[in-house]
């Protein structure tokens, strides 16, 4: 699929979706996208936030905000945000009931008009789910993407019953494997992980953040390729077009991988990967290292600052050229 097919799909499952809504709904789900303050946000954590409660939408508009979801996400990380969502019930039972947690507590919001010729975003978001994509002509800028997962793992007779971000631990691992003894000297950068990923919920992610751990450049051909998997697994959230674009942008550049805490299965633990405009961190620390939080963010360009910049210079040109 072409990325204008792609895009054709977010707007036409964005117009369905507002149609779909009631005016009191719409009210609070349709924003202006100069709105910065709703439209830079990024909340994991079970806060009130922009938007309309999938669990108060009919069930035509409720079907339609997971269609316009599915627009953002591969097969494969659709599946992920499902789980992730359906473990609200199963979190609300370990807590017995007493936070009200349910599957339902999940916000759409779009920014500006889907069908119009000017800069438009969308954003759906949760508890341990957050997904905003912003669009600027045929562009689309697909950050942040943050899945986390609480429990990250329900085992039952030592099998997983439920382990939504199983890769991006094992992947990560087997990277920490193939390093060494002395690459990971290099790469474990702290021994005690951090509480949370580093960049929260700010608007704008740190860009560079130290230490920066170990380059790619001085991996062995074993460590690389699972570093590059580990690159691939986030960039393999988005549809295969937009994963491509990402990939071919961070060809040729460096990419570098840091861990904090013990490498020991089990221990709380954290690791991030930074590149050229391209930021991955993950973190399993609370609950005795069965909370998982991850997220694929472009500190330079998140909430769609290179496709608005890009715009911008665009609109520039054609008015110099009248």
């Amino acid at each position: 699929m072409a990325v204008d097919s792609l895009l054709a799909q977010m707007r036409s499952a964005a117009t369905v979706l507002l149609a779909a809504l009631d005016d009191q709904q719409r009210a609070v789900a349709a924003r202006p996208f100069g709105d910065d303050g709703a439209r830079r946000w990024l909340e994991y954590r079970p806060n009130p936030r922009p938007g309309a409660c999938i669990a108060e939408l009919s069930g035509v508009a409720r079907k339609a905000a997971h269609r316009l979801l599915a627009t953002a996400l591969s097969e494969h990380a659709y599946a992920q945000a499902m789980t992730i969502m359906a473990l609200e019930e199963v979190l609300d039972r370990a807590e017995q009931w007493r936070n009200g947690r349910h599957s339902g507590d999940y916000w759409v919001a779009v920014f500006g008009d889907p069908a119009g010729p000017d800069p438009w975003a969308w954003r759906f978001e949760g508890h341990h789910l957050s997904v905003t994509m912003t669009i600027a002509g045929d562009l689309v800028s697909p950050a942040p993407v943050f899945l986390g997962a609480d429990p990250a793992s329900v085992w039952y007779a030592g099998r997983a019953v439920s382990r939504p971000l199983g890769p991006e631990e094992d992947v990560a691992r087997g990277l920490l494997d193939a390093l060494g003894p002395g690459g990971r000297a290099i790469a474990v950068v702290g021994d005690q992980a951090p509480g949370d990923i580093r960049t929260g919920t700010r608007p704008r992610a740190a860009e560079g953040i130290e230490p920066l751990g170990i380059a790619a450049a001085r991996l062995g051909p074993t460590a690389r390729a699972m570093l590059d998997q580990l690159v691939a697994l986030y960039l393999d959230r988005l549809p295969a077009e937009l994963a491509a674009r990402e990939a071919a942008r961070l060809s040729g550049g460096e990419l570098y991988f840091a861990w904090e805490g013990p490498v020991r299965q089990g221990g709380r633990h954290y690791y991030r990967v930074q590149g050229d405009d391209l930021l991955i961190e993950c973190d399993n620390t609370d609950e005795g290292g069965n909370h998982q939080h991850t997220v694929l963010r472009r500190p330079r360009s998140d909430f769609g600052d290179d496709v608005l910049a890009a715009h911008l210079a665009q609109a520039h040109r054609l008015q110099a050229h009248r």
